[in-house]
């Protein structure tokens, strides 16, 4: 069992920077994948970034691909979602998720989800 809590989302201007923390408690957390996915107001849920267990191998949508950099601190059991130059359509609830595949792109591949921390980007 993971359970997962998000924090450092908030209110930013356009063309502005915002590090999300996704702390995990529970056992082995260096074996799962993880994954952030996010869900604008009124859209579905979205892959943002996935990285492995190991954080050797990672990957990133392609709308977000140079902006977002996503990484993991096995030691601190913590995958951080750094996102630089952020734009209005950046504004969604974002979640961390873990998963016992490999690098899974689809959320109903991820058997952990946070509460999810909110992210608003002002034009």
């Amino acid at each position: 069992q993971v359970q997962l809590v998000e924090s450092g989302g908030g209110l930013v201007q356009a063309g502005g920077s915002l590090r999300l923390s996704c702390a995990a408690s529970g056992r082995m957390f260096n074996t799962y994948t993880k994954g952030w996915f996010r869900q604008a107001p009124g859209k579905e849920r979205e892959f943002v970034a996935v990285i492995s267990g190991s954080g050797s191998t990672k990957y990133s949508t392609t709308s977000v691909k140079v902006r977002f950099t996503i990484s993991t601190d096995n030691a601190k059991n913590t995958v951080y979602l750094e996102m630089n130059s952020l734009k209005p359509e950046d504004t969604a609830v974002y979640y961390c998720a873990a998963s016992n595949g490999y690098l899974p792109t689809r959320d109903y591949e991820y058997e952990y989800w946070g509460q999810g921390t909110k992210v608003t980007v002002s034009s």
